[in-house]
Parts: C-alpha cells; sequence; structure tokens
C-alpha cells in the first residue's frame, strides 16, 4: 500500500476540495473552513405549513407542532421546484426526540400526554420549499408553500410489496395489515430515479415497551433479535396508545423498522412502506438502475455486527412524468429480490490479527457474493416463508450465513463510476468473548472509529451476484498505525472517526459526516477524493456545536446543506442546563437546525 502513495501529496488538492481544512476543536458552534459563510435555513419548530404558529418553547402544543419543522433533522434530500427559479424543495428526516432538552421542567418518570403527543409529531419527516440568494449560496425556508408537508408518527401509511395484508402485521387497529399509522426514527434515505424520496425507519425498537413479558419462546427470540426487551420504554408512550404495548399489540413493532416512499411533489399522496426491501434498522436506501433499467438498490442495517443487503427490482423504470410512468413506477420496490452480503478476505487469516496491521498484499480487500433471500412469495431461506423472511429480515440473514458487519449505516453508490460505498460507523464488541472475530472487512478488534468500503459489483453490473471489495479507509488518528487512507500519506490527512452519513459532489469526491467521534474532537463533514493521485486525501470541511452529530450532507456547486442534530446532547444536559447555546445564543432554547455554507467571494465549492 505504502510504495503505491509513494510521491503523492506533492501538488494541489483534488478539484472540489481545494479549502484549508479545518483542525480539530471542541468549539460550541459550526466552524467552517476559511473564506466561507453560512445560515440558518430552518430550525425545529420553525412554522412550515399554512396556519402554523410561531415557536413558543414555553407553550408548545402537538397542533402546532404538526405544522411545524420537526425535531432532529437527519438526512436530507434535495429536488427542483418545477417552474419556480431558485427555488429548491427539501425532505428531511426526524429520527428522534430529546424531551429532556424539548421541554422545560420535563419529569422522565411522568411525562404528560400533551408532551407524548408533541413528540409524535415532531418525528417523521418535513417537505419544504427554500429559496436561494442568487449572489450568494445563502439558502432561506419559504413557510406556507403549496408543496410544503409534514409527516409525523400518526400519519397513515399504506402498506405496499409482499408481506402486505401478512397476518404478521395485522393489530387490533388494522385487521387488514395493510395501513400503519405513522413513521418513526427515520434516518438516512435515497432520491430514485423517477423523483420519490425514500426513507429508513431505524432504531425503532426503542419506541416498544413489554417485550420481556412475552412467554412465547418463538415470538420473544424474534423481539430479542430486534432490540425489543425489558419493561416500560424511556419516552413512556404506552402510557398514552396501547400500540406501543407489546404485551397488548404484540404485531405494532412489525409495522416499523421499514423503507418508506413519499412523493414529494404531492402533499395529498398517500406515502408507503415498502415491505420488499425487508425490515431491519433502515439506515440508507440508495438506488441506482442497471443498463436495462431496473432499480437496484443498497441497505445498511445500523447495529452492531449486523448486515448489508441490496434489492434488485425485476420491472424496468419508465422514463417521463405522465400518468401512466407515474403509476408504474410507483411499484418498482415491490417485485423483485432481496439479497445479503457475503464478504470474503483474499488474504490468509493468520494475516488479519485484530490490530488493524495491513495484510502482505497492502490492503484488505477480497471478493463476496450476495445470497438470495426471497423473491416476491418465493423464500429462499430453510425453515422460513417469503413473509418471514420479509419482516424477520435479520434472522433470514442469520441462517444463511451472512457476513457480520461493524454497523453497516450510510450507502452510496459513485455517480461516476457506480463503485458502492458504505460507512461502517464502529463496533466496539468486535473481537470480544463470545462475539465475531476481526475478519478483512472488519479488521480491528475494538472498533472505535470504523472504515469506509468499496464494493465493486462484477463487471459493472449493479444486478450481478458477485462483487469485488476493498476498504477504502480505515479511520481515526492518521499517526496510528492501524489507520489507511487510500494509500495516501498519513501525515497530510484530517483525523477522522465514526463515519456515519455519506454523499457524492459533481467532482466525483466522498463527502463524509461523522457521529460519535472517538478522537476528542467535536463531529464534522469531511470531503476525500475517491481516484487520482489525491486518492485517500481526507480533509476536514467543518465541524458541529457541543454535543452533535452531522448529518444529511448535500454537496451542491455552489452550497453544502449539513442537518446539525441534536446539538446539546451531553450526559446531564437538560432545558435548565443546557450544554450547548447553538443555534440562537445563551437564554434561548437549544434547537436542531439545518445549515447551509457558502464561499464568500461567491465561487464554487473547493475550486
Amino acid at each position: 500500500g505504502r510504495a503505491r502513495g509513494a510521491g503523492k501529496g506533492a501538488g494541489k488538492a483534488a478539484r472540489g476540495l481545494r479549502f484549508s481544512p479545518v483542525a480539530p476543536n471542541t468549539t460550541d458552534a459550526v466552524v467552517v473552513a476559511e473564506g466561507h459563510d453560512q445560515n440558518v435555513v430552518i430550525r425545529w419548530g420553525d412554522p412550515i405549513l399554512r396556519g402554523a404558529p410561531a415557536f413558543d418553547p414555553a407553550n408548545q402544543s402537538a397542533k402546532a407542532q404538526a405544522g411545524q419543522f420537526g425535531y432532529n433533522n437527519d438526512y436530507m434530500a434535495v429536488l427542483d421546484v418545477p417552474r419556480e427559479r431558485g427555488r429548491q424543495l427539501l425532505v428531511v428526516n426526524h429520527e428522534y426526540t430529546d424531551e429532556v432538552l424539548m421541554f422545560a421542567g420535563y419529569d422522565a418518570a411522568n411525562p404528560t400526554r400533551e408532551q407524548a403527543e408533541i413528540a409524535w409529531a415532531a418525528h417523521g419527516l418535513s417537505v419544504l420549499v427554500t429559496e436561494e440568494d442568487r449572489r450568494l449560496g445563502k439558502l432561506t425556508a419559504v413557510p406556507r408553500h403549496r408543496l410544503n408537508r409534514r409527516i409525523t408518527a400518526t400519519t397513515p401509511f399504506e402498506v405496499t410489496g409482499p408481506a402486505a395484508g401478512s397476518k404478521l402485521l395485522r393489530t387490533s387497529a388494522d385487521p387488514t395489515g395493510k395501513r400503519i399509522l405513522g413513521t418513526l426514527n427515520n434516518c438516512g434515505g435515497g432520491i430514485t430515479p423517477w423523483g420519490t424520496v425514500l426513507s429508513g425507519e431505524e432504531n425503532f425498537n426503542q419506541y416498544f415497551a413489554n417485550g420481556g413479558s412475552v412467554t412465547d419462546p418463538a415470538t420473544a427470540a424474534r423481539l430479542k433479535r430486534y432490540g425489543i426487551a425489558g419493561a416500560a420504554t424511556e419516552r413512556k408512550w404506552e402510557r398514552f396508545d396501547k400500540r406501543f404495548d407489546v404485551a397488548q399489540e404484540p404485531n405494532e413493532p412489525h409495522r416499523f423498522g421499514w423503507v418508506i416512499e413519499i412523493d414529494p411533489y404531492d402533499p395529498e399522496s398517500t406515502p408507503r412502506k415498502l415491505t420488499a426491501l425487508g425490515r431491519f434498522k433502515h439506515e440508507a436506501a440508495e438506488p441506482r438502475l442497471t443498463a436495462d433499467g431496473r432499480p437496484v438498490l443498497y441497505m445498511g442495517d445500523d447495529e452492531k455486527f449486523d448486515y448489508f443487503y441490496k434489492f434488485v427490482s425485476s420491472k424496468r423504470m419508465m422514463k417521463g412524468d405522465s400518468r401512466a410512468a407515474r403509476e408504474h413506477n410507483r411499484t418498482l420496490l415491490d417485485e423483485g429480490t432481496l439479497y445479503v452480503a457475503k464478504f470474503t478476505g483474499d488474504s490468509p487469516a493468520g494475516e488479519i490479527d485484530g490490530s488493524g496491521k495491513l495484510p502482505e498484499d497492502g490492503e484488505f480487500d477480497g471478493s463476496g457474493e450476495w445470497i438470495p433471500l426471497a423473491s416476491g412469495t418465493t423464500s429462499y431461506v430453510e425453515g422460513m416463508t417469503a413473509e418471514e423472511v420479509y419482516v424477520f429480515t435479520r434472522l433470514a440473514a442469520d441462517k444463511v450465513g451472512a457476513t457480520k458487519m461493524d454497523r453497516p449505516e450510510d450507502v452510496e453508490p459513485s455517480p461516476r463510476t457506480g463503485k458502492v460505498y458504505v460507512a461502517l460507523t464502529n463496533n466496539s464488541d468486535r473481537g470480544k468473548a463470545g462475539k465475531a472475530p476481526a475478519d478483512e472487512a472488519n479488521p480491528r478488534n475494538g472498533n472505535k472509529h470504523g472504515q469506509i468500503l468499496e464494493l465493486t459489483e462484477r463487471w459493472g453490473d449493479p444486478a450481478a451476484r458477485r462483487f469485488g471489495w476493498r476498504l477504502f479507509l480505515v479511520c481515526g488518528d492518521p499517526a496510528d498505525p492501524s489507520t489507511y487512507f487510500g494509500g495516501f500519506p498519513k501525515d497530510q490527512v484530517s483525523p477522522i472517526s465514526c463515519p456515519d452519513n455519506i454523499t457524492f459532489d459533481a467532482h466525483g469526491n466522498l463527502w463524509i459526516s461523522t457521529d460519535g467521534n472517538a478522537l476528542g474532537s467535536h463531529d464534522g463533514l469531511f470531503g476525500v477524493a475517491t481516484a487520482g493521485s489525491r486518492r485517500g486525501e481526507v480533509k476536514q470541511f467543518l465541524t458541529v456545536p457541543t454535543g452533535a452529530e452531522t448529518c444529511g450532507p448535500i454537496v451542491q456547486d455552489r452550497r453544502v446543506l449539513v442537518a446539525v442534530q441534536h446539538p446539546g446532547e451531553v450526559d446531564g444536559a437538560s432545558v435548565e442546563k443546557p450544554a450547548s447555546t447553538w443555534p440562537d445564543g445563551p437564554g434561548k432554547l437549544t434547537r436542531p437546525s439545518v445549515i447551509s455554507v457558502w464561499r464568500r467571494d461567491g465561487g464554487n465549492i473547493g475550486v
């Protein structure tokens, strides 16, 4: 690896990454690269629908919150607004609520019904139109636009795909198993080539109480595999709606953990839960098309030792925006084959010792196969029906011997090369007694810093059954011998830890946001060249405030958008004892917000 990196490092950074890197820091602010300015586009509680009041922290209500921007903004998608120049449609996930940072005097043991209902309304997604300043990259929200929309924990969803109507999805409120109220813990997502937005339901287990009271061993094992155990939940929603109590509604948890699809251009449309894509802790859902026009989706299950999946549709996309095309394309993610990945290293097992030391051939790499799990009503997993495979996908993947990964979070195919990049955030349990040991794709025991894997489908065909792979980055302190930066000289890169959300810019550079930086600096956003002589050169573009995570990055020619999630989320913090004063200064509530960053001279980012 080192020999190929020799001579690298001299000369200019890759196009798109020509900025002075931000030094690691713990400043309670968004710190951006020199020569850049920023503004807050929208904050939690800002009104986006007609009739919604201005945010008043002392007088919050569920009705107000249902028309205001939700809490803990995560993934973001940007689309054009037809026939409205200079405007963009922003679709934003709201992952979860931090009640102790939302409500003054919050009593965690005795939340009120109103507080629970405000939290339900603060979950879900926001769709809002934004307007750009022609001279700058500044972006501002356009409240009360006809396309603006809120989707919450109580919005009706239609269930589609092979598990729709399954007895495993039926409840007393929905005996059909085809209509679900709400979406929870929306984390990563994706934009489809036909103009809809996908969003993954991730840590939904935390909302369900009394999993520990289930006595049937098979049911108990299924609940446990999805992290639904114990008695009361932290938020105590089960006190206000029995659907959050597994003892009363054993199938309700099966109605979460899906990828959802929304049509951002039709505020009246019913969003859908797509069962053909399997049920697990979905971080991302990033599509690309085969040569003959069939969508392929890559998906990570964000849990220590969980798996990496793909779905290959059996139908081709129809081009155009006719009604027939729209109706056909709405069915593309309901029929196809769901696969899980098995990774094999190409170095002798003795060379992968858990330390992160590179094997003799100079890189962590190998081959892999996609193992089919189910297609429509056909199950490929012994002892499980197709419906069971879709609803208990983790157990199906356990049975077929998929590779246990270090928390597969966001996934992004390169629009230039088709190579698929997978953020593996960390896994402190790797190599512990009774747990999976290090392997070539997950080469460090007690992995605190994570890695990024680069997957190449055979013949460049997204529908292929085999692939090659290599680790592109092994994150951490460049001075740590177990780190690797694509062969680039390690003394010339920004330290990076815990990669989470990723995206590409127009130049083919990968941008990485972090969550849980274990190097003593705040989380941030980093750009890295994926090709050419600068491949592996990581450069930090910004850092976020105290307690915050960097989410949903979007890198456009003239601006960078970041969702600053859970600022001030530090142990012991509360409304009364804030850990951060961002974004509005001392004496104001800390509010998750979306920011826009642009070059002061009006030029393109990093050029």
